[in-house]
């Protein structure tokens, strides 16, 4: 099996069936065909690199554009490829899937990070969210919350578990710099970074508000940059700090 394997999109050689004249046109409508997720792949073991290709191949939603075998290697192939998203290991040589995170965000902002880890996350849970990754999959994840995180964020959120935004909480919340200060924020802010907190993805909040998708997001860009947070769990972390929601209590034992 080759170490790189891109993967050409058919595209360009797709047919469309005509009729058995050789002057008969395509149908006059077809159905656009969704565009492919493209995704990099770097990862440092090189049976549980393999084992995600087979998976991810599978799939023809996804576009694997090639494999990366470590940190430098990754941020390499990004910047021939420009991938949709990264899904990156965080425990890597040369470079972490963390500073790699953050070195994607400064030089392709337009790609995307979700990173992966078999190790305990609670010591990495403040650099995640910091490094401006869109999401987090344990190892230990099945294959189908994998490919879940992989479509919500390319449609734009973001894919961190309840037990990420819960320690992100756990130990952001009340620290010096988080800025809970909810006046800087417009009414419709404050409905939005609510629902936000209260799990609803922005399709979710766009309907409950009755307002566009795409109006939902460019508030959400607007409140991280007011309240200088990254993501979900930011926000959640911000909400929860100014008081807008409060934190449920833990479940005895």
């Amino acid at each position: 099996m080759a170490h790189l394997i891109p993967i050409a999109s058919n595209s360009k050689t797709q047919r469309w069936a005509t009729g058995r004249d050789s002057g008969s046109r395509p149908p006059a409508t077809q159905t656009p065909r969704k565009r492919r997720i493209r995704v990099l792949l770097a990862e440092d073991h090189p049976v549980v690199r393999k084992g995600l290709l087979s998976f991810l191949s599978r799939h023809p939603q996804l576009e694997i554009l090639g494999e990366a075998k470590d940190g430098q290697e990754a941020l390499d192939q990004a910047k021939q490829f420009k991938p949709d998203i990264v899904l990156a290991d965080i425990d890597m040589p040369q470079i972490d899937g963390l500073l790699l995170t953050e070195l994607l965000k400064k030089e392709l902002p337009e790609t995307k990070v979700i990173l992966l880890s078999g190790l305990s996350v609670t010591p990495f849970v403040p650099r995640i969210i910091q490094s401006g990754a869109r999401g987090f999959v344990s190892k230990e994840a099945s294959a189908e919350e994998l490919l879940t995180a992989l479509e919500m964020v390319a449609a734009g959120d973001t894919a961190f578990s309840p037990e990420v935004t819960r320690l992100a909480l756990n130990q952001l919340v009340g620290r010096e710099g988080v800025g809970a200060d909810a006046s800087k924020l417009s009414d419709r802010e404050r409905e939005i970074i609510i629902l936000v907190a209260e799990g609803l993805s922005n399709k979710e909040i766009a309907t409950r508000l009755d307002i566009g998708t795409r109006t939902v997001e460019t508030h959400r860009e607007r409140i991280m940059r007011k309240i200088n947070v990254h993501g979900t769990a930011g926000l959640t972390t911000f909400a929860v700090a100014s008081g807008l929601v409060h934190l449920p209590e833990a479940a005895p034992g």
